[in-house]
């Protein structure tokens, strides 16, 4: 069980910082090489339940993304002269 995960009585309750979205990017890449352990051993069944894991995880990472409004700088790409 994914240790950022928020039971559903708590969605909504829950502060977000930037400390439990590292958690969760850090998670998911124990997960990412967990999974591919797996499959170079030919257990593709046993990482079923971390594939699960990491698509939940993504998903709430995209949630979040998608409910966060955009604080990074914007910054125009340099223009190039047909010179």
């Amino acid at each position: 069980m994914s240790v950022v995960f928020v039971p559903r009585r708590q969605r909504g309750k829950a502060e977000i910082n930037q400390e439990i979205i590292q958690r969760l990017l850090d998670e998911n890449d124990q997960l990412v090489r967990c999974i591919a352990e797996y499959m170079q051993r030919g257990r593709a069944t046993e990482c079923v339940q971390y594939q699960q894991i990491l698509h939940r995880n993504i998903v709430y990472l995209g949630t979040i993304a998608d409910a966060s409004p955009d604080t990074s700088p914007t910054t125009e790409a340099p223009q190039e002269n047909g010179e």
